[in-house]
């Protein structure tokens, strides 16, 4: 089959386009012929070596844990899926840039979104759900989101909002009209944000949550307190202000609330950038800018 491999760690180019084998389907697993497969931030890290002590690749590897596609192969023990059904799902941390993945945790793909936009969802819903999750019942609450643009920020707006959530959403000026599509009320971040916040949110802040870690955990404590606070980017203040730090925790039930808001038309994952498979090293470098609005997936 075609795949994006590295076969050492390094920049973008080292991945390469070649024949690699299909992968086998274990037990509790399906195999999926990939329509699409998004590229997240973790990637390139893990294709750089920057995280290789906390997630060592078997090289050569193939990158990615977002895809979407249709079943082709059931592994033991799996029931309610049938060959031929469009799912999206993750792997592993990798395969996913290939022609095909074994997937580990997947949902029916809901007939309002496109395999590729289903690409992007994954990672962001699991990682955003369980973020959420952490802050408790947010019925009638409202959140607070700093960095609420990109593909994990948007997911959470969507699923705060789908669970009865008030949504204030930090992002720079040009994507508040996305923000406010999704149902978030839209303020830029920075110096002044409690003020702003304010104005937007005259009954007060329930909780908070921070996405990209841009250092804004000091005004979010300052405006709902480090107990209502939880991040998923900032390792290194969180600890002495007394903020929960969350892992994403890969699962089916948060994928398949994913999809139950693409398909009450809550949440569409938003692609920013497209790139075919042998531009899987444009794409790397693409994401590792940063500043992406939605996400950007890889198309075969």
């Amino acid at each position: 089959m075609r795949a994006a491999r590295f076969h050492q760690y390094g920049p973008a180019d080292t991945l390469i386009i070649e024949d690699a084998p299909e992968p086998i389907v274990g037990p509790g697993q399906i195999r999926i012929r990939v329509a699409a497969a998004s590229v997240n931030p973790v990637d390139w890290k893990i294709r750089s070596g920057a995280v290789q002590e906390a997630i060592p690749a078997d090289l050569p590897a193939i990158p990615g844990q977002d895809a979407a596609g249709v079943v082709d192969q059931i592994g033991a023990g799996v029931p309610d899926v049938k060959i031929g059904d469009r799912v999206f799902g993750l792997t592993n941390f990798f395969g996913a840039a290939a022609e095909f993945a074994v997937l580990s945790y997947w949902a029916p793909v809901p007939s309002q979104w496109t395999l590729e936009q289903a690409a992007g969802a994954g990672l962001v819903v699991t990682t955003a759900a369980t973020a959420l999750n952490a802050l408790g019942d947010l019925k009638d609450r409202t959140l607070l989101i700093e960095g609420a643009a990109g593909g994990v920020g948007s997911a959470a707006v969507a699923i705060a909002v789908g669970r009865g959530a008030r949504v204030v959403g930090t992002a720079s000026a040009p994507k508040h009209d996305f923000l406010r599509a999704l149902g978030a009320l839209p303020t830029t971040y920075g110096t002044g944000l409690a003020e702003r916040v304010a104005a937007l949110a005259p009954n007060g802040v329930d909780v908070a949550l921070d996405v990209v870690g841009s250092g804004s955990l000091p005004d979010l404590v300052a405006i709902v307190g480090a107990e209502n606070v939880v991040t998923l980017a900032d390792y290194t203040t969180a600890p002495g202000l007394g903020v929960r730090l969350v892992i994403a925790d890969n699962n089916s039930a948060s994928l398949a609330e994913g999809a139950e808001l693409g398909a009450r038309g809550i949440y569409t994952p938003h692609i920013s950038e497209s790139f075919p498979l042998e531009r899987t090293g444009d794409a790397h470098d693409h994401v590792q800018r940063g500043h992406t609005l939605g996400k950007v997936i890889l198309t075969l």
